[in-house]
């Protein structure tokens, strides 16, 4: 078994999706795994992970303003906001998305679909340096 593990910084210059299927995508080739799994962590509390359309930017537009209406920011019935209005909106839209994905590597590369993509959901209104944990391992 191949294993390999490293961390990608990812700059984000606010909320939004941002695309990192390209660096996880280098990673693979750089372990050497033809046949077996790449898991993508995010150990932050406000971004989180998603594989979602990569080809419409609308899809990922109609995603955010939906996510919006579901955890408004500075809603009233908040209690925690010690680091301003978004703190517990970037909560909750990382709670109901997702701290890691697994992805089936094939061929040394990536077994996504035709128009999925694997994006850093950044919850926080503010620039921020995410760090993401990709781990593959396999034959």
């Amino acid at each position: 078994m191949t294993q390999r593990q490293e961390r990608l910084e990812v700059r984000t210059p606010g909320r939004g999706l941002h695309e990192v299927t390209g660096q996880v995508g280098a990673i693979v080739a750089r372990s050497g795994v033809t046949t077996g799994l790449c898991v993508v962590f995010c150990p932050h509390t406000s971004s989180s992970l998603l594989l979602q359309e990569n080809a419409d930017p609308s899809a990922r537009a109609d995603l955010l303003a939906w996510l919006g209406r579901l955890a408004p920011d500075g809603d009233g019935r908040y209690e925690h906001d010690a680091e301003g209005e978004d703190d517990m909106a970037a909560h909750l839209r990382s709670a109901v998305t997702r701290s890691s994905e697994t992805i089936p590597v094939s061929g040394g590369r990536l077994a996504l679909g035709t128009w999925q993509g694997i994006f850093l959901a950044e919850h926080r209104t503010s620039p921020h340096r995410r760090t993401l944990v990709v781990h593959v391992f396999g034959e």
